[in-house]
């Protein structure tokens, strides 16, 4: 493809219940997923420059389908519905997790996971069953512990190590990262650029 990755031009494209209705399965995606409540609109927002981008609330569990962002002609960011969280009717939050289980095992373009969780709450029940089945696909996933402006430097670096040290025992040699991110401060933003550009980079090789 040898496309200029810009997250500033990244633009919406259109909205998805269930995988049939997404767009054609070529070129390259990179998906963003999380709690209802890790921050995961803010990150996008906070990556494409753009504060209304993606759909934030301050009721968790608003994204209840599978939002297309276009950067080029050929790559894409996906923010997939938030889990683990909403107060929902149980067929609707059943429904969302099929969803997303059905996306992320039938699409062919997607060549990373961002994996969002708040720094404050790592590695819930949900988040560990995301990498664990990562892991078993073989697709890469970098994880952001978001809101790393709510703790001091050193509590925010003691999470980030336990993270990694945890994850390496539950998945060896895995392609996995782990950073820490604030879409308040922007830390960390210059970290995930590189990474999603590198996945995009090498999605375009295959």
């Amino acid at each position: 493809m040898g496309e200029v990755i810009s997250f500033q031009q990244a633009r919406f494209m259109q909205s998805a219940q269930t995988v049939p209705q997404c767009p054609e399965d070529s070129g390259v995606e990179v998906a963003f997923a999380g709690r209802s409540n890790a921050g995961k609109s803010s990150a996008i927002n906070t990556l494409t420059r753009q504060s209304g981008l993606a759909r934030t609330s301050k009721t968790p569990g608003r994204t209840q389908l599978i939002n297309f962002f276009a950067l080029t002609e050929h790559c894409r960011l996906v923010d997939l519905p938030g889990y683990g969280f909403a107060k929902v009717p149980k067929a609707m939050k059943v429904a969302w997790d099929r969803n997303l289980a059905d996306y992320l095992q039938r699409r062919r373009s997607l060549q990373g996971l961002v994996l969002l969780m708040d720094v404050r709450h790592p590695l819930q029940p949900y988040d560990e069953q995301m990498v664990l089945w990562a892991v078993e696909a073989g697709m890469p996933v970098h994880i952001l512990l978001t809101k790393s402006d709510k703790l001091k430097r050193g509590a925010a670096l003691n999470v980030l190590h336990g993270v990694c040290r945890q994850l390496e025992v539950a998945t060896q040699s895995a392609d996995l990262s782990v950073q820490l991110f604030s879409s308040h401060s922007r830390q960390g933003l210059e970290e995930l650029e590189q990474q999603l550009k590198s996945w995009y980079e090498r999605g375009a090789e295959l």
